[in-house]
């Protein structure tokens, strides 16, 4: 990877951050060779498993998107080191994560994969007291908070990276909340009573909302604290945020509903489109030689035996498998793991 190229995933990062898209930030920082890959060469993973960069070969890319994605999901970062854990002995340090790998080069790398997830975006549909003290506490957050009045509100004032609360109080909740159902927020929850949810969440089904879209409204909003003030209405549904947040819900949601999606300003986010370009993430397979994760696709060295594919790690092992296919057929055949 040159200067530029590197420059271009970092680039191409900060226009993501900016969209509020989550994705992981792999970086080369040590490299035994022989390996494709060079110290400082990174990439960009995104929640869906897209590649944009270079971090390795078809030995390390698997296993880098793969563990990627747990990072993404849960907001840790974390420092992996690829090839035989022979290679390392017992000089690995705690907290260290050692993927073996099988590459016929013998090569290793260590990368460190950081998460980047956007600044919760939170919608308050209303300006009640509750509201402004629910606003108030998750700006002390630093989260990124509008408050909207219900007659101002529409479907484009959210996203699927958004976190709406419906808290108008009998001011056309009706109204509002068809057009947030609408925006397929990652949280919708409405300030009322259980009564007034089921009142609520009745008009829409008539109206011809999907089932599916309404069980995802949450009414009453917030823990269940019983009678509170409208400052713990308030913390209650602020604790319920905080926990679905860090439960990876948040994450999950935008990588489900997020491809394409609107930016908390109702924009369409379409990410750097400079090069490197993203690599289509191909589903898995197991090299029925050496066992490690592969690509299977055409990167994997494809070769059809007896009516069905097998994906390699390099030549090495498909020119193993070609000289005793039965061996390695007949001891793998329950260890397909594409996905």
């Amino acid at each position: 990877m040159t200067m530029d190229d590197s420059r271009a995933v970092l680039e191409r990062a900060s226009d993501m951050a900016r969209a509020g898209e989550p994705f992981a930030l792999a970086t080369v920082v040590w490299r035994q060779g022989p390996s494709s890959s060079q110290q400082g060469s990174r990439a960009i993973i995104t929640a869906s498993g897209e590649l944009d960069g270079w971090i390795g070969g078809a030995c390390a890319e698997p296993a880098v998107i793969r563990e990627a994605q747990q990072v993404i999901s849960s907001g840790s970062a974390r420092l992996l080191l690829l090839g035989s854990p022979d290679q390392f002995g017992g000089a690995v340090p705690d907290g260290m994560r050692v993927v073996p790998i099988a590459c016929q080069s013998e090569g290793a790398l260590e990368v460190y994969i950081e998460p980047v997830l956007p600044v919760p975006h939170l919608v308050i549909v209303g300006r009640s007291p509750m509201a402004h003290a629910l606003a108030t506490m998750a700006r002390s957050l630093d989260w990124n908070v509008d408050m909207i009045d219900g007659d101002d509100f529409v479907t484009a004032s959210a996203s699927s990276r958004s976190m709406l609360v419906v808290a108008t109080q009998g001011h056309s909740d009706e109204a509002v909340l068809e057009r947030a159902v609408a925006a397929q927020p990652a949280y919708l929850g409405v300030v009322g009573s259980r009564r007034r949810g089921e009142a609520l969440l009745g008009y829409l089904a008539d109206r011809g909302v999907p089932k599916k879209q309404l069980e995802r409204v949450r009414v009453p909003a917030g823990l269940d604290l019983g009678s509170t003030t409208h400052v713990e209405i308030a913390v209650a549904i602020l604790a319920e945020l905080v926990r679905f947040r860090a439960s990876g819900a948040l994450a999950s949601a935008t990588a489900e509903r997020g491809q394409g999606a609107r930016s908390p300003h109702g924009r369409r986010s379409t990410g750097h489109t400079a090069s490197p370009p993203k690599t289509k993430r191909h589903p898995q397979a197991t090299d029925p030689v050496c066992g490690m994760t592969v690509t299977a696709g055409p990167n994997g060295l494809p070769l059809e035996h007896d009516g069905s594919t097998y994906y390699f790690c390099g030549s090495g092992c498909r020119q193993a498998f070609e000289n005793d296919p039965a061996a390695y057929a007949s001891a793998n055949a329950k260890r397909d793991t594409r996905c």
